[in-house]
């Protein structure tokens, strides 16, 4: 299963950020970018954190960031130095780049950084900003999609317009999207 730039829109209205969504969709007034690096390391932590079955885009990870961005003034900030950490981390533990890293060696890292075990605090120590900015972020944004909701067993999430047909079926009955 791909997630694309669509299902990031979707996650955003799903979250009740629709004007984020409507900003995001549109893409005028929105000067803000993601970097280059910021971007891969993201991707290359989504693939750690989604399930195998998931292929994350470039497109899903930059349009879910842009997104929470026009909500939030500082989140392009923040979000990079809790990367920052994750980088460093990489770079100390393995002497390479976390995105050059395989799967396994990825989880590793990122376990190291201790965001695995931290309670998210967007103002609280530095693994305590990569769970609530990097992985927080990145799982919500997957399961607040239809498609990462329906691995979870739950193929209309909340704030999805599913309509009645959705609610109506029994669970492996269609519904899937």
């Amino acid at each position: 299963m791909e997630l694309t730039r669509r299902d990031a829109v979707l996650a955003l209205a799903g979250g009740g950020l629709v004007a984020s969504a409507a900003a995001v969709e549109g893409t005028t007034g929105n000067d803000a970018t993601v970097s280059d690096d910021d971007l891969g390391t993201l991707v290359a932590l989504a693939e750690v954190l989604y399930p195998s079955s998931v292929t994350v885009t470039d497109e899903f990870v930059e349009t879910y960031v842009l997104g929470r961005q026009t909500v939030d003034d500082g989140y392009l900030t923040a979000i990079g130095e809790a990367l920052d950490v994750v980088r460093g981390t990489s770079r100390r533990e393995t002497g390479r780049a976390y995105a050059a890293l395989d799967r396994g060696l990825r989880d590793e890292v990122l376990r190291a950084t201790g965001a695995d075990r931290a309670y998210p605090d967007p103002e609280g120590t530095a693994a305590q900003r990569v769970r609530f900015y990097v992985v927080d972020e990145l799982l919500y944004a997957f399961y607040a999609t239809p498609k990462g909701a329906g691995l979870a067993g739950n193929e209309n999430p909340p704030g999805y317009p599913g309509g009645t047909e959705v609610y109506q079926q029994r669970p492996g009955q269609g519904g899937e999207r």
